[in-house]
């Protein structure tokens, strides 16, 4: 093939390397077509969001690279190359910096940090360090009841939005889901974001966790309690770190009931798998994942990166398809997760019930350990409580009586207001789960806000239940306010107790599924515990260092609570 010498397209000589080149254009030129297609690559980003590497790569690499032929001429191909790269990318970023603190931006009426405006790598640095639900108390302290946390996702401390937010007509779950979880094909239960197929998904753990199911998992509850306030009291007159062995409880007890039998961390008094240390490690990896959720669709695929979160899915995928394979012996959760129960016409797939097995250990165990080990701090901080629950519950189950029966728990009004105002106090999940309006249906109203579609919001769980317009001196551990607000106990004073703004276990068609099994488990711990021991702190410990070791790792991640037991017997 001959070339036309007067041709607008020609080759570069073989000193330059043989590399096909654009119409020469001047200088100028050069730089207006490259920060153009910058632009218009800007404009593809926000529209479509791909994740995709090819087409990333296309848009972040391939386009610059072919646009350097503009600047060969007049600085060289390498040379060339270099300054096509930083043009276009810098291009790129300025224009998302510059549209994200716009006007024009669908977010730019909420106030919020300006580096959370540029970026949620912002908030992923203060989500990684532990603090992100004191931080989120700050800036709504400081903005107002919304707060921009994020380029594109808002944090709401207002009560009034829970149930437009999260209710029944609510917004779906937002895209953090896929980021903790590395981007599955099949999603887990707690990541799906269509309603129809959440709500499918959802019917066999609605019937495992309902008033039926929680009662045949009672014995497996009390067993595990008995064996827990047995151990602990062979080490009367020892410091133990409680919040460890309620962990060992916990993470033995969920074993039982999703698995049928797995750990027995209380007897060994050690995580002989391993399992319990990956999970606590893979939470910390996750909060960022959260944040940044493309991040973990790359990282994923890089090998010695995010190992922690891929051990720890691997480890509990291993265990559930163990378990799958070998049938029930017991109605464990897996008998209704995997049709065993026969109430589905079509039983689902195997990856399906695997993926759920895996949500429901990691999610069930963290979660209530941490609620207990903050209800047994606050009782132990506070002698007056402590006194009034070990009456209560000594006047249900004098000695002698077995506290393991929970025919009395109904009764129990200050058990009840004691692990309420601990969660009020000390919820699980700090700072509240994501939402976001579903993909091709527009934006939402979300009471006097609005969340347009492509971005997301979430409820302050911690700034809603310590805020003053809910709760009556809201950073007090106060059980009674309970008892006033049922009209069980008479005040001298008016007290504001707004039940529509307490909630531990989320809200809405996505809350917490397991929420009637969690509190049975709270109340027949605590409650035997009450009459099997006392406890109190060695001396020389400080309390206050409870509080400044809890971390915001999505479920809250707890430090050491050295504590003295006695048996009362």
């Amino acid at each position: 093939m001959k070339l036309d010498p007067h041709s607008t397209i020609s080759w570069l000589s073989m000193e330059n390397g043989v590399f096909p080149h654009m119409p020469h254009l001047p200088l100028r030129e050069s730089f207006l077509v490259t920060m153009f297609s910058a632009l218009v690559a800007h404009l593809v980003f926000k529209k479509y969001e791909p994740m995709q590497i090819p087409i990333v790569s296309l848009l972040l690499v391939v386009v610059p690279t072919c646009l350097s032929t503009f600047f060969n001429p007049h600085f060289g191909a390498i040379k060339g190359l270099a300054i096509s790269l930083a043009t276009y990318l810098t291009t790129l970023l300025t224009s998302v910096i510059l549209y994200r603190l716009s006007p024009f931006h669908p977010l730019a009426r909420y106030p919020g940090p300006l580096p959370a405006k540029i970026s949620k790598m912002w908030h992923a640095w203060i989500a990684h360090s532990g603090k992100q639900y004191l931080y989120l108390e700050r800036m709504h302290n400081k903005y107002g009841d919304v707060v921009r946390m994020g380029p594109n996702e808002i944090s709401i401390r207002d009560a009034s939005c829970i149930m437009p937010l999260m209710g029944a007509t609510g917004l779906t779950k937002g895209p953090s889901w896929s980021g903790r979880n590395m981007h599955p094909e099949i999603p887990a239960l707690i990541a799906y974001r269509d309603p129809a197929e959440h709500t499918r998904r959802r019917r066999p753990w609605n019937r495992a966790f309902s008033t039926a199911g929680v009662k045949e998992f009672q014995p497996l509850i009390a067993n595990r309690t008995q064996q827990l306030i047995e151990l602990l009291g062979q080490r009367q007159g020892q410091t133990i770190d409680l919040a460890e062995w309620i962990g060992f409880f916990t993470y033995d007890f969920m074993g039982d009931m999703v698995y049928g039998g797995w750990t027995e961390m209380m007897r060994d008094g050690v995580d002989k798998d391993g399992f319990w240390s990956v999970i606590k490690r893979g939470l910390d990896i996750g909060v960022i994942y959260e944040h940044i959720p493309w991040l973990s669709y790359y990282t994923k695929k890089i090998p010695g990166v995010g190992e922690d979160l891929k051990k720890m899915r691997t480890l509990g995928f291993a265990r559930t398809d163990q378990r799958y394979k070998s049938g029930s012996t017991a109605k464990d959760l897996f008998y209704y997760l995997s049709n065993e129960d026969g109430s589905e016409k079509v039983s689902p797939p195997h990856h399906m019930v695997i993926s759920d097995g895996v949500l429901a250990f990691v999610a069930g165990s963290d979660t209530t350990a941490s609620v207990l080990s903050n209800i047994f701090w606050c009782l132990l901080r506070h002698p007056d409580v402590y006194k009034r629950l070990q009456a209560e519950v000594d006047a249900f189950y004098p000695p002698g009586e077995n506290s393991l029966d929970a025919k009395h728990i109904k009764d129990m009004y200050y058990l009840e207001a004691v692990i309420n105002e601990g969660m009020r106090l000390y919820p699980a999940v700090m700072s509240g789960s994501q939402r976001s309006p579903e993909i091709g249906k527009g934006g939402r109203a979300i009471g006097p806000y609005y969340v347009p579609e492509g971005n997301q919001a979430r409820i302050h769980f911690w700034s809603v239940h310590r805020d003053a317009r809910n709760f009556s001196y809201p950073e007090k551990f106060w059980p009674e306010r309970w008892l006033i607000a049922e009209g069980l106990q008479d005040s001298p004073e008016k007290i504001t107790h707004n039940p529509n703004a307490f909630i531990p276990f989320s809200f809405g068609p996505s809350n917490c599924v397991g929420k009637n099994l969690a509190l049975q488990e709270m109340r027949m711990l605590v409650c035997h515990f009450m009459q099997k021991l006392d406890a109190r702190f060695p001396d020389g410990w400080n309390p206050d260092e409870w509080e400044g070791d809890l971390e915001d790792k999505l479920v809250t991640k707890l430090g050491h609570l050295p504590v003295i037991v006695e048996r009362r017997d």
